[in-house]
């Protein structure tokens, strides 16, 4: 499986720092997953549903840490390029 496209919408947030969709193979996405910063870092969180008794639930999510680690990798890497170009060009 091959992350075809990611794009990020960035929110100037105390915690939340932007929406991320991420394309896979040309063929599927998911959408909604966000960075946070959070007291130990930067962190994505998945999408996920209010449930009816207040918890959320993931509605799409890796089912290995090594994929996990993976994809949160490649998201805040994307995340920090755009972060730092859009920096730049507001100066």
């Amino acid at each position: 499986m091959e992350i075809t496209e990611i794009n990020v919408t960035l929110r100037d947030e105390e915690k939340l720092k932007a929406f991320v969709n991420v394309t896979f193979d040309d063929v599927f996405v998911i959408r909604g997953m966000k960075v946070i910063k959070g007291s130990t870092g930067y962190f994505i969180s998945m999408p996920s549903r209010k449930m009816p008794d207040g918890t959320f639930r993931d509605i799409a999510h890796p089912i290995t840490n090594e994929f996990r680690n993976f994809i949160e990798k490649v998201i805040l890497d994307k995340y920090h390029e755009v972060a730092e170009a859009d920096q730049s060009h507001n100066e």
